[in-house]
């Protein structure tokens, strides 16, 4: 019997705050997160192609995609480094969905403090918080998916 491929949705600040660093851990991060499933964003990663897409596609036609992505999903893995508030709707969708979530926060560089809510769920429910930077990527997924 086959195993069905884990199905994984991968949220991120799309507009706001990014360094020019981050594109290289977005990308990193899908590279690795594909060792583990499907990731359904996986445009996510590549900077330009979201450039491209924001150009010509509504901000409605982005939002009920990626709802109908949340929905598909078994697990998010969100990047929380950067502050956005549709990363945290998308936590909240994900959350009300039952989905198992985990948020990744690089302090090192960071424009500000975690926000409480997404630090403070660590543990609770189905969320988990992990503080890393970019060498312990693979160990935290790892540790995570096993």
């Amino acid at each position: 019997m086959s195993r069905q491929l884990l199905k994984i949705y991968f949220g991120r600040s799309i507009r706001g705050g990014q360094k020019e660093e981050d594109a290289k851990v977005f990308s990193l991060l899908v590279r690795e997160l594909k060792k583990y499933g499907e990731v359904l964003t996986e445009k996510f990663g590549d900077d330009k192609a979201i450039q491209k897409e924001d150009e010509v596609t509504s901000d409605e036609a982005i939002y009920q995609a990626d709802i109908k992505l949340i929905d598909q999903a078994d697990v998010m893995v969100a990047e929380v480094s950067n502050p956005s508030i549709g990363v945290g709707y998308e936590i909240g969708r994900a959350h009300d969905g039952k989905k198992k979530i985990l948020c990744l926060y690089r302090p090192e560089g960071a424009p500000k403090k975690l926000s409480a809510m997404i630090r403070g769920a660590d543990g609770v429910d189905n969320l988990t918080v992990k503080d890393y930077d970019i060498s312990d990527i693979s160990n935290i997924l790892t540790d995570y998916f096993k």
